[in-house]
C-alpha cells in the first residue's frame, strides 16, 4: 500500500516537473514572440491616444478600457483562431499575410507624413467643435474607429508572433499566441491609460499645498502636449520602421532575396552592433516610406479620376 502510494508521488513529481518545463518553454516562446513583435507594440501605443482627442476626463479611462475589451475580443476570437489554422493547413500564407501588413503599416507612416505636409489631416477635436458637446455617439465612434485600427496592428502583432513560434506544437501556439494576446493588450493599454491620464495627475499636484509637488504637477502639464507630439512622432516612425523590415524579410522568404541580402551586405560594412542595427532601422524605415508613398498616391489619385466628369 505504501509502496504503490510513493509510487503515486513519484508519477505526479514527473507530471509535474513535465508541466513545468512546458510552462518554461510557454513563457520562452512567449518573450520570444513578443520581443519579435515589439515594433508594433510601440506603433499600437503610439497610435491609441489618438483616438482620445476631445473625450472628457472622466470617460478617458472607461473609454480605454472598452478599446482593449475590443482589442482583446479581435485577438482571441478572430485573429487567434485564423492564425492558426493557417498555420496548419496553409503557413504558405503567412510571409504573404505579413507583407499585406507590412504595406498597410507602411501606408500608414506615409498618410500620417502626407497629412502633416498638406495639412489635410482629420482633426477630431474640429469635428467635435463642429457638432457640439462629447456624446455617446462621439463615445461609440471612438471605440469602433480605436478597435478597428487595432484589428489591423493586432493582426500584425499575432502573425508576427505565429511566425516566431511557428515549429511548436499546435497546442503550444496556441498557449503561447494566447499568452502574447493577453500580456501584450494588458502592455499596451496600461500605458496608453497612464499617458491619456499623466496630465489629470499633474492638475492633481499642482493643487496640493507641498510647493515641490505644485512643481513637479505643473512641469507634468506642461509637459503633456510634448510628450504626445513626441509619441506620435515615434509612432509614424514605428509604423515605416515595422512595415519596411516586414517587407523586406517576408520577400526573402518568399524567395527575392535581393533587398533583404542587400541591407544584410550594408550591416556587414558597419560591423553589426548598434551602428548596424541603426542601418538596418534606417533603411527598413526607407523601403516602408517608399511602398507607403506609391499607396498613398494611388489612394489619393482613385477619387479624383472617379470624380472627372465622363467626356
Amino acid at each position: 500500500m505504501s509502496g504503490g502510494l510513493f509510487a503515486l508521488f513519484d508519477d505526479v513529481a514527473a507530471l509535474a516537473k513535465v508541466a513545468a518545463a512546458s510552462m518554461d518553454d510557454v513563457a520562452a516562446g512567449a518573450g520570444r514572440a513578443s520581443a519579435k513583435a515589439a515594433g508594433v507594440v510601440v506603433d499600437d501605443t503610439a497610435v491609441t491616444p489618438q483616438f482620445m482627442t476631445g473625450s472628457p476626463a472622466d470617460r478617458e479611462l472607461p473609454i480605454i478600457k472598452k478599446i482593449a475589451i475590443g482589442s482583446l475580443r479581435n485577438k482571441l476570437l478572430f485573429i487567434l483562431p485564423a492564425a492558426l489554422l493557417l498555420s496548419q493547413f496553409a503557413d504558405w500564407a503567412l510571409p504573404i499575410l505579413l507583407i499585406l501588413g507590412g504595406t498597410y503599416l507602411s501606408y500608414e507612416g506615409a498618410e500620417k507624413i502626407w497629412e502633416r505636409i498638406s495639412g489635410h489631416g482629420h482633426d477630431a477635436e474640429d469635428e467635435l467643435a463642429a457638432t457640439g458637446e462629447f456624446t455617446q455617439e462621439h463615445e461609440d465612434r471612438t471605440v469602433t474607429n480605436a478597435v478597428r485600427t487595432d484589428f489591423i496592428l493586432s493582426a500584425e502583432i499575432m502573425v508576427i508572433a505565429l511566425n516566431e513560434v511557428a515549429d511548436e506544437s499546435f497546442w503550444s501556439r496556441l498557449v503561447i499566441l494566447a499568452a502574447v494576446a493577453v500580456v501584450i493588450t494588458l502592455l499596451v493599454y496600461g500605458v496608453v491609460a497612464v499617458i491619456v491620464k499623466m496630465d489629470d495627475v499633474g492638475l492633481h499636484l499642482a493643487q496640493r499645498a507641498s510647493q515641490a509637488a505644485q512643481k513637479v504637477g505643473r512641469a507634468l502639464v506642461s509637459a503633456m502636449p510634448r510628450v504626445l507630439a513626441t509619441i506620435s512622432v515615434i509612432g509614424t516612425a514605428a509604423m515605416l520602421w515595422v512595415g519596411g523590415h516586414i517587407l523586406l524579410t517576408s520577400t526573402h522568404e518568399l524567395g527575392w532575396h535581393a533587398p533583404y541580402d542587400a541591407v544584410h551586405h550594408l550591416e556587414e560594412q558597419v560591423h553589426g552592433g548598434a551602428v548596424g542595427w541603426l542601418v538596418n532601422t534606417g533603411v527598413s524605415a526607407v523601403v516602408g516610406l517608399v511602398v507607403g508613398a506609391v499607396v498613398v498616391a494611388a489612394m489619393h489619385l482613385r477619387p479624383r479620376r472617379t470624380a472627372d466628369p465622363a467626356p
